[in-house]
């Protein structure tokens, strides 16, 4: 390709059938976008598949609530078929009709590097199709509690890293908006008293609430802007690092949080159990 945006070593036929290039291989305006929002992304993946495969070569990346495995696929393009020929890309979903799509087209391509498995999380979890330990999740614009499962997944697996683009956070907005009456007692309840800040802070509050339960379990969190995926408003980026032994004095952080804000009823959703039952030992 003469057009200077394609990288040499990029798939042609891929980028065709993802819509960033025409049919007839050609860049418009909306496919520039995109194919900029591609290598943006990459950026923040690229330097953790390089730590990964430098401690070993035949890694594992899964990537939960794939969809149409469009991240799955750049990553195998961009990345693990020239510089890691021994890992291996999983992508989890459970509408079997997307399955079979990304098979055939990862058969087409002779991405033979990608498995697909129509799987649920918790399928997931004890699959014997899966590695009892993986080294990096992804998750991208993984709709509301899809995120929290991405995270239950990686931690069960033992994950490395985690990069997650959270979306359509509405569960913790709707157990503010359902307890308001109550919570207007504390001053602080103003913050979320209006039905749009309610929406705003909820989102806020769940992914505050995931970067602690991830903390606990030893990661360290970095929160930023996915800049350039402009499609969406869901503009937030974590990445998580595992980093040493589980910290169970989080979890009292984590417990105050909730019954500021009246969410216990979400105890479970941000909870695990080994660490909550350690925490009570502490006390």
């Amino acid at each position: 390709m003469s057009t200077p945006e394609i990288r040499p070593e990029q798939s042609v036929e891929l980028l065709k059938a993802l819509h960033i290039l025409t049919r007839d291989g050609k860049l418009n305006q909306d496919s520039r976008r995109k194919l900029k929002q591609v290598y943006h992304l990459f950026q923040f993946i690229e330097p953790l598949l390089k730590q990964v495969q430098s401690t070993h070569e035949d890694f594992c990346v899964v990537d939960h609530g794939a969809g149409k495995s469009y991240l799955g696929f750049i990553l195998v393009d961009l990345y693990l078929r020239h510089h890691a020929p021994r890992a291996k890309m999983i992508g989890i979903e459970t509408r079997s009709e997307l399955v079979e799509q990304t098979e055939r087209l990862a058969r087409d391509l002779g991405f033979n590097q990608m498995l697909f498995l129509n799987e649920s999380v918790s399928q997931s979890i004890n699959s014997p199709s899966l590695p009892k330990k993986v080294d990096l999740v992804t998750a991208l614009h993984a709709c509301n509690t899809a995120t929290d499962d991405a995270i239950r997944f990686g931690l069960s697996k033992e994950a490395e890293f985690m990069v997650l683009v959270p979306c359509c956070q509405a569960e913790v907005a709707s157990v503010l908006r359902k307890h308001k009456a109550q919570q207007l007692k504390d001053p602080l309840a103003e913050i979320w008293r209006h039905p749009l800040h309610t929406r705003e802070f909820g989102s806020q509050v769940t992914n505050t609430l995931r970067c602690l339960q991830l903390e606990a379990h030893g990661y360290q969190v970095t929160v930023t802007e996915l800049v350039g995926w402009e499609h969406s408003m869901k503009n937030e980026l974590l990445i998580a690092q595992r980093k040493g032994p589980p910290k169970p004095h989080t979890i009292a952080r984590l417990q105050s949080l909730l019954e500021r804000l009246g969410l216990e009823e979400l105890k479970e959703r941000f909870f695990v159990p080994e660490l909550t039952a350690a925490n009570e030992v502490g006390r």
